[in-house]
């Protein structure tokens, strides 16, 4: 049976939701952070890296969860409707989606992640020179890019209500994530009334609930902010 190798409290929540909208069956091996949020070096001895989400599928493994993504879909979902049909628009925006996630979207979180971690980890009589350090940066730096990114998610939503057109696709499952974190770390100007839309309607999906049962505790599958 595949096997997910999952990370508590993680980007991995996705590929449980995504193997639960295709109906396939699944184990789950879980594996807790450390006090400093890390991964167990016990992932290692599954991928050289030691990252989360990786799946074993008939002895193969494979990590990335876009990667894992087109996977699932190749081998068990090509009529499942969760990816458009070749040659429309609909399937170059999927795909734009499906990679931009990782590939643009999460490293500015990231990286907005840690310049506010930054203070903490200083000596206690420096953090509050660290703490204007990380402030002044993320205001020069991170936060613009990341209004950029959240006002750029907030036009293509309004177009149709999902990422890749009309239609729910695994595009989604990707962008939730960024999503879902971008509502934290995102200074937004004004009201993301399309991205709050957004959330509602994945966090009402069956097989999002039912991924959740399955993972366990996962900070960012609540309700968005109202």
């Amino acid at each position: 049976m595949l096997l997910v190798h999952y990370l508590e409290d993680s980007r991995a929540h996705r590929i449980l939701w995504l193997l639960e909208e295709l109906g396939v069956e699944y184990e789950i091996k879980t594996y807790k952070r450390g006090q400093d949020m890390s991964a167990p070096d016990s992932l290692k001895k599954i991928h050289p890296l030691g990252k989360s989400p990786v799946i074993e599928d008939d002895g193969t493994i494979i990590a990335e969860s876009a990667a894992i993504v087109e996977y699932l879909i190749d081998k068990y979902g090509a009529d499942s409707g969760l990816r458009p049909a070749p040659g429309t628009d609909a399937a170059l925006r999927y795909r734009y989606w499906l990679h931009y996630s990782e590939g643009s979207a999460m490293p500015i979180l990231v990286m907005k992640l840690v310049f506010q971690k930054i203070p903490e980890q200083g000596p206690k009589l420096a953090r509050p020179l660290l703490k204007a350090i990380s402030n002044g940066v993320m205001k020069k730096l991170t936060d613009p890019q990341l209004k950029t990114h959240g006002a750029f998610w907030e036009a293509e939503l309004q177009r149709d209500g999902w990422f890749a057109g009309k239609d729910f696709t695994a595009a989604d499952i990707m962008m939730s994530f960024p999503v879902e974190v971008g509502m934290e770390r995102i200074p937004f100007d004004q009201r993301p009334q399309a991205l709050l839309d957004y959330l509602v309607a994945i966090h009402a999906r069956p097989a999002y609930r039912h991924a959740l049962q399955r993972g366990g505790a996962y900070r960012y599958g609540g309700n968005p902010i109202s």
